[in-house]
């Protein structure tokens, strides 16, 4: 099946500067998909080039099969929802929400049926009638994502959706966001920074850097097989530590470094291929004494953050290295690890990401 969104190698300047290079992406219909990626990475310059704010420079772009070259903003089956929400502080929610239908000519019982539906989908039913002063920021939030939603577009461009809410509510709100997509089919393309919310919500993330595709995939295969360093360190905490492979086998590889470390294959390596191994905090283990099995080395705790449901331990390595563990608070107070404490860190071969030294 043809992907629903595809862009072809799309590049966009800016004078000098190259704000999207050469990106090539395919989006299938129905996903909710999260472009991730820090400031002045050029993710929000790609997504206003799918909704026609902007013109590439090269490279094309189809949507459903229908290239979009030429084609004004207001022609696409596309939507856009912007950060800062843009409500008319004028009208009443059923207005703001009815605005983009009433340009389109579409009136009467139509017009009534298709605000109610809106309001009824986001949860706001009984509230039309209300200014947007009067409402809390998710209410806001809501309103405008029932108002890029009410002319039925195939394709939702969210630019930031949630960063104007404080942390609870965005947790909050995040389940919401996908409930509705899911409930619609309609194919969602998110843009955030957060990378709690890219995993929370997205069913593929895209992450961006320089302009630049780095990796796609689904959040858990970015989590625990990213492809380079840069993927290892920008989704979720880890550690590094160097080593260099001994055996390389279809079932098992070996490396040596601070110790002997063994691991799973996920990527092709020979006999002396320089390394990184990447941890995972909170696939490490500490114990008093030998914790039997693979992978097994000395550390010294430095530094210990009680948060509740778990505690964050940072820990020296004979060899100097620091490492982060993520600790869950199981473990009775009296046994609980102390600063200045020699343990032994394990962790499964399965648990070891490789990643080429240079990456």
């Amino acid at each position: 099946m043809a992907p629903f969104v595809k862009i072809s190698e799309i590049t966009k300047r800016f004078g000098d500067f190259i704000a999207v290079d050469t990106l090539s992406l395919d989006i299938e219909k129905g996903a909710l998909f999260c472009l991730l990626g820090g400031s002045g990475c050029g993710k929000t310059t790609l997504l206003r080039m799918l909704a026609g704010l902007e013109t590439p420079t090269s490279g094309t772009i189809e949507i459903d099969g229908h290239d979009m070259s030429g084609v004004h903003p207001a022609d696409r089956p596309v939507n856009y929802m912007f950060q800062n929400y843009a409500l008319f502080p004028h009208m009443s929610v059923a207005k703001n929400i009815g605005y983009g239908l009433a340009r389109a000519g579409i009136s009467g019982a139509d017009y009534d049926d298709r605000i109610a539906q809106m309001l009824k989908l986001v949860r706001l039913e009984g509230f039309g009638h209300r200014k947007p002063d009067q409402l809390s920021g998710g209410q806001k939030q809501r309103v405008a994502l029932a108002r890029a939603l009410a002319r039925r577009p195939k394709l939702l461009l969210l630019d930031e959706p949630l960063a104007a809410l404080d942390k609870k509510l965005r947790e909050d709100t995040q389940f919401e966001l996908v409930n509705i997509q899911e409930d619609l089919g309609t194919t969602f393309v998110v843009v955030t920074h957060d990378q709690e919310e890219a995993m929370s919500i997205g069913s593929q993330i895209g992450v961006m850097d320089a302009g630049k595709l780095v990796q796609t995939g689904t959040p858990q295969s970015l989590y625990d097989a990213p492809k380079s360093k840069f993927m290892a360190d920008f989704l979720g905490s880890v550690s590094f530590l160097p080593a260099t492979i001994k055996t390389a086998s279809s079932s098992k590889i070996t490396a040596t470094g601070l110790i002997d470390f063994t691991a799973l294959p996920a990527q092709d390596f020979a006999k002396g291929d320089k390394v990184t191994i990447a941890l995972r905090p909170e696939k490490i283990n500490l114990s008093r004494g030998d914790a039997k099995g693979a992978n097994q080395m000395m550390v010294t705790i430095e530094e210990l953050g009680y948060l509740g449901s778990v505690t964050h331990v940072r820990a020296r390595t004979t060899d100097g290295t620091m490492i982060k563990i993520l600790l869950s608070n199981r473990r009775r107070t009296q046994d609980a690890f102390t600063w200045d404490e020699q343990v032994v860190a394990s962790f499964d071969p399965q648990d070891v990401i490789l990643l080429p030294e240079d990456s």
